[in-house]
């Protein structure tokens, strides 16, 4: 019998790599995207297309409207993204695109999901690079959702617990690429930018550290940019 696997697809390069990990472990892929009130639907768009790359069984768009709330630039159309950033100063503190408890939200619609499929694991493309900016990115979070999981589910209960898998937790965007390379990851089908524009702006704080991460892996982004920093070339 095959496990299941329920994993988190944002779009993005870090969730993307992430799922192809879970399929060469030879997972039967549920993947799940949330439509959570964010600035732009692209990221919804590159997601179902990693979705139908990958060949996942189900794909699901849950609707959750964090806009509701606020509280951060990717939802409230108030304020803004950071823009042009030096990159030494990206991550020194909590961004403006921090979501509140946006991955506690997202993980236990996951860890639902993933009981009522009987899933074995849920998987996550949470990087530990990215815990200055955001704690919940943080590996002792990571943790603790495991075992706040394993109390809180009947599947844990039973001494089945539903494992939280984070395979990128520990590694550089550029290594995160170097993986994705090894795996054949369609990252043209990606989005990191905070804007849905047709092209990526390229001075976003997440544009600039996903650049950053591709000339250190050795290799272009096959992605168009509106604007490409001096350093990139």
């Amino acid at each position: 019998m095959v496990d299941k696997a329920v994993c988190l697809i944002s779009g993005g390069i870090d969730s993307c790599v992430s799922v192809f990990i879970a399929k060469k472990e030879s997972y039967e892929i549920y993947a799940l995207s949330f439509d959570y009130g964010q600035r732009h639907k692209k990221e919804l768009a590159c997601a179902k297309e990693i979705a139908s790359a990958i060949k996942a069984e189900n794909h699901t768009i849950f609707n959750i409207d964090l806009h509701k709330f606020g509280g951060s630039s990717l939802v409230d159309e108030s304020s803004s993204p950071p823009r042009s950033h030096d990159l030494k100063d990206i991550g020194r503190s909590i961004p403006s695109t921090y979501v509140p408890a946006r991955n506690t939200v997202f993980l236990s619609i996951g860890l639902a999901y993933a009981e009522v499929i009987d899933a074995k694991a849920v998987f996550i493309g949470a990087t530990a690079t990215d815990h200055a900016g955001y704690p919940d990115c943080r590996p002792e979070y990571i943790e603790a959702f495991q075992k706040m999981a394993d109390l809180a589910t009947r599947r844990g209960a039973e001494g089945k617990p539903i494992i939280i898998e984070a395979p990128l937790l520990f590694l550089s965007k550029a290594d995160i690429i170097k993986k994705g390379l090894e795996l054949c990851v369609p990252f043209e089908k990606t989005w990191s930018c905070y804007l849905g524009n047709r092209k990526a702006c390229g001075r976003c704080d997440s544009c600039l550290l996903r650049l950053k991460g591709f000339k250190e892996a050795g290799t272009k982004d096959p992605i168009e940019y509106e604007f490409l920093p001096s350093w990139y070339s």
